[in-house]
């Protein structure tokens, strides 16, 4: 604890306390000690005092007692060598500046002191509007308030200031001045309309005033979470986590606001000040720090919201189009097509990634290159979408989940489609929602409001960055690939057989309501996005969201990777439409597909011309090949065939590294019957496969695998593998 902020605190009391005597002493020789005292249409007495104490001041002479409370509370008036370390003597000092602060302010009430209520100021607030108003903290179409002390440098930078919280829907409490300057007067010379319609309520010009504040938010733990007169300790809680205020402080701190602001701390309402006071950052009564300073006036906005953990929920997305979940399995076709990015014609990927708080500009959108309105119809782009997120209990374990989000966020957009994730994500967006205005800003503006408002616990401030030229797109690709290699590797070492639960993932049901990802140690999500630790993590952050941690229960097959628990879930989850799940085999009972996989594997039919026997491989086709297959079909023609959420045995959609597990199609031969796949995906994934080559005892087993330079139809496949040496020419068929 600051010495300077100790010390200037407990003076300011020491001041507070001594005027609200010689009031008292006014008032008594005025009026007489049974004059009645009371605050315009309430029941709540004087709210602070009532709240924290359970007494009910109705007469001057009832102060006494207050002011005796407010005295035992003073700490011993602070010399130069005092030095507390710690926040105890200085919250004493707080709550008797507050006992004697309302004091104060009651009395103008009969004509001790300054009129409370002008043509300007509105003085204390009754209960029909504490009522009316309060309400909105707890429903949450007010997020909180900030009282507001002092003045602004500049009028212009009160107006926006002012604009700025009230566009966060904030109320805006005015009380204090800076040489002799309050912000409500700013704003009254601008011509800006003061007052509870507005939320920018004027309270007075001495920092007293701020008691209307407190009293506002004591009387709200009262009336709306049935907290008790005097049970101060739940009136503090309650204001703690349920009413989300904060101080700013504007302009010269003296004493008497320093002994102000300790009183609003033990409410658990931070100071956040543009001048260069002394600090209190370590956490403790508050969310976070309790005294921030320092702070230039065009950022004190959002370093307050953060100071104080406060999530502003955005009700409606500024965009041109609807949005809702109603919009998240419409599909984009070719004759209603605008623009598109990626699906294997365009570079295209998305990569969410966490930085330090002070790094990122919370809703700052950027768009780099041409824009949609640019471009002619039909065209293609190619795009990188960045996203960085801050957070204060944000966890890079978080990135992938949050990242996986960015599909059906975009996806709530009428007229867009976004199919894939990562570096196969593919995004279109339709006429209709061009002509509607929709930009690429747009996407920023979604990705904003939605991380914020779904993941409240460990986001606070979230920049977007889209990128439409294709330099600068190949330039950060490396980036987002290593950072997506890196989140792969953090699953190895752990195996199926090693862990109790799977993990579920239902995040494209809107697409393919009969399927569910189950996602264990050694099978990635068919996105490629997901691996068992991230449904892990996306499970904590979220115990009712899209990730569920699935019980194996009884082991039915070993060999299959079938589970009694495992069967039980898919049945519930799929309406009945799978009821066995074999978690290794691709002939029987495969896994389902939706329309994000990475990949598509197939079983081929090989037939060895020398002795007629047939023979059957494995062929994978990766989302960014548009080429000709051996199966006769390109990747697009096969997705309409597995996709759906339709077991089809033969068929499965994956997750392109799955390819590199010792459990792919393992019940079928698994790694050693891969006889095909594109050249691109096979170097991109050379040192994986080596891996797995080795493990099967077969070094030069990728040298084995053709690919397109090779050849490309089926009756192609038996004289290669055959001079190859391809083991699959002496394995057993699977049909």
């Amino acid at each position: 604890m600051s010495k300077i902020i100790a010390t200037a605190a407990i003076q300011g009391a020491h001041e507070t306390v001594n005027l609200a005597e010689a009031k008292i002493k006014e008032a008594i020789d005025a009026k007489g000690p049974n004059e009645a005292v009371e605050l315009p249409n309430t029941g709540y007495f004087l709210p602070v005092i009532y709240g924290l104490t359970g007494e009910k001041v109705q007469k001057v002479s009832d102060m006494e007692k207050i002011l005796k409370m407010a005295k035992d509370l003073l700490p011993e008036e602070p010399a130069d060598k005092l030095w507390l370390p710690y926040l105890g003597n200085t919250l004493d000092a707080g709550i008797a500046t507050l006992f004697a602060a309302e004091m104060i302010m009651a009395l103008r009430y009969i004509g001790i002191g300054d009129p409370p209520v002008t043509d300007l100021y509105l003085g204390a607030a009754d209960d029909i509007i504490m009522r009316a108003r309060g309400v909105e903290f707890v429903d949450g179409s007010a997020p909180g308030f900030a009282a507001v002390v002092g003045a602004a440098p500049t009028n212009e930078q009160a107006v926006a200031l002012a604009r700025e919280l009230q566009g966060k829907n904030l109320y805006v409490f005015m009380a204090g001045s800076t040489d002799g300057k309050c912000i409500a007067e700013q704003l009254a010379e601008e011509g800006v309309q003061l007052g509870w319609e507005t939320r920018l309520v004027p309270f007075d010009p001495h920092v007293y005033g701020q008691i209307w504040s407190l009293g506002f938010a004591t009387r709200a733990a009262m009336s709306f979470g049935g907290v008790q007169p005097g049970d101060y300790k739940r009136i503090l809680k309650y204001n703690q986590n349920r009413v989300f205020a904060f101080v700013i402080a504007l302009g010269h701190v003296d004493p008497i606001k320093y002994a102000c602001a300790a009183g609003a701390i033990s409410y658990g309402f931070p100071t956040i000040a543009d001048t260069d006071i002394p600090e209190i950052l370590p956490t403790g009564v508050c969310t976070y720090e309790h005294v921030v300073s320092n702070v230039p006036i065009e950022n004190i906005v959002q370093k307050s919201i953060e100071v104080r953990g406060l999530k502003i929920k955005v009700d409606k997305i500024d965009i041109p189009v609807a949005y809702g979940p109603a919009f998240e399995g419409e599909r984009i076709r070719k004759d209603d097509l605008y623009i598109e990015f990626g699906g294997s014609k365009t570079d295209c990927f998305e990569f969410l990634s966490m930085k330090d708080m002070d790094e990122v500009e919370d809703g700052k959108i950027e768009v780099i290159g041409p824009q949609i309105a640019d471009m002619p119809e039909k065209s293609r782009l190619p795009l990188a979408i960045i996203v960085e997120v801050a957070g204060r209990k944000m966890q890079k374990d978080f990135e992938p989940i949050l990242e996986r989000q960015l599909h059906h966020m975009v996806n709530g957009a009428e007229g867009v489609m976004h199919i894939g994730q990562r570096d196969t994500a593919w995004i279109r967006i339709g006429k209709k929602a061009v002509e509607r205005g929709f930009s690429l800003a747009d996407f920023g503006k979604i990705f904003h409001a939605k991380l914020i408002s779904d993941f409240p616990a460990i986001v606070d401030k979230v920049q977007v960055t889209i990128i439409t030229d294709q330099e600068k797109v190949k330039e950060l690709a490396p980036i987002a690939t290593k950072a997506y290699a890196e989140r792969d590797e953090r699953v190895a070492g752990l195996t199926d057989d090693s862990v109790d639960v799977f993990y579920s993932c239902t995040l494209c049901q809107s697409f393919a309501p009969k399927h569910v990802c189950i996602i264990s140690p050694q099978r990635l999500g068919l996105c490629g996005a997901y691996n068992w630790l991230d449904g892990k993590a996306s499970y904590e952050i979220n115990p009712t969201g899209p990730n569920q941690p699935v019980a194996k229960g009884e082991l039915i097959n070993a060999e299959k990777g079938e589970w009694a628990g495992i069967n039980e879930y898919l049945a519930k989850a799929t309406q009945g439409n799978v009821e066995r799940l074999f978690a290794y085999s691709i002939m029987e009972n495969p896994m389902t597909s939706c329309g994000c996989f990475e990949a598509i594997v197939a079983h081929l039919p090989i037939m060895d011309l020398e002795t007629g026997d047939i023979r059957s491989g494995f062929m994978i086709v990766n989302r960014d090949y548009a080429g000709m297959t051996p199966f006769g079909m390109t990747f697009s023609t096969m997705a309409g065939l597995v996709g759906g959420g339709v077991q089809t045995p033969g068929m499965m959609g994956i997750g392109k590294y799955y390819v590199t597990s010792e459990k792919f199609c393992s019940a079928d031969g698994g790694f050693a019957r891969l006889v095909w796949m594109p050249k691109d995906l096979k170097e991109q994934l050379r040192p994986l496969l080596q891996k797995q080559a080795e493990r099967i005892g077969d070094p030069d087993f990728l040298d084995k695998i053709a690919d397109e330079t090779i050849l490309t139809t089926m009756e192609e496949l038996g004289p290669y593998c055959k001079s190859v040496g391809h083991p699959v020419m002496t394995m057993d068929p699977l049909m």
